[in-house]
């Protein structure tokens, strides 16, 4: 059950190669199971906690797979997400991201979108790579549903910035449909469990409104941690 192992290439340097699990394994049969319910008729079934399954391994494969779908978004539009187009990293003119990890760049810094991404793809990367916090057995650590939310908190900015400032580069190249069922499967996903605050979304906030009215729960067995 290890998130670790590449699978795959994709050309080009704003890709990362795309993660996958040990065929077999609980967290592989759970990825093949994400694919099967996408194609169902309900995104809101898909994000449901499947029967006999954890909380803790049901968000570490779900994270995964969101990474893995913003790694391939962001191939559609990298080359007009550029340092000259994109100067900062902003969804809307109300809205401006700025970048911090704690380590490598340990305190906010501004930085062009193409500059943020590449920051946030390579900070979640190490995280998923993390055995500490995305540990191969099925025991988690205290600090696992904190970085998963960070983890999301981050991956909607890029979706904020992409809805802002590239969705007719998405038209254009005939992805805006698959744009928007990321996005609505995403946002079914975070408000599920709670892993985005309300606040967080309001550059979208129209847009998740629409979703989640669309979409409505059928339990509310999911409770915050």
């Amino acid at each position: 059950m290890d998130y670790r192992k590449f699978l795959g290439n994709y050309e080009g340097k704003t890709f990362k190669a795309k993660k996958q699990f040990f065929q077999g394994t609980k967290r592989d049969q759970l990825q093949r199971y994400i694919v099967k319910t996408l194609g169902g008729e309900s995104l809101r079934a898909a994000v449901e906690l499947p029967p006999d399954t954890s909380r803790e391994e049901w968000l570490a494969v779900n994270t995964v797979d969101f990474y893995n779908q913003i790694n391939l978004l962001y191939g559609c539009i990298s080359e007009y997400c550029t340092r000259e187009n994109c100067p900062s990293m902003t969804a809307g003119p109300r809205y401006e991201y700025l970048w911090a990890d704690g380590k490598a760049v340990p305190k906010p810094v501004k930085c062009s979108a193409p500059e943020y991404i590449e920051y946030l793809l390579s900070w979640v990367d190490t995280q998923l790579d993390d055995e500490t916090i995305f540990p191969s057995s099925d025991v988690f650590p205290p600090q696992f549903l904190i970085t998963v939310k960070q983890i999301f908190k981050r991956l909607f900015r890029f979706y904020a910035h992409v809805y802002h400032n590239h969705l007719k580069q998405m038209e254009d190249v005939a992805e805006d449909r698959h744009l928007n069922t990321c996005f609505k499967h995403f946002i079914l996903f975070v408000t599920e469990f709670d892993l985005v605050d309300s606040r967080e979304l309001q550059p979208l906030a129209s847009i998740v409104a629409q979703i989640l009215e669309q979409n409505p729960k059928t339990t509310d067995e999911h409770t915050p941690a």
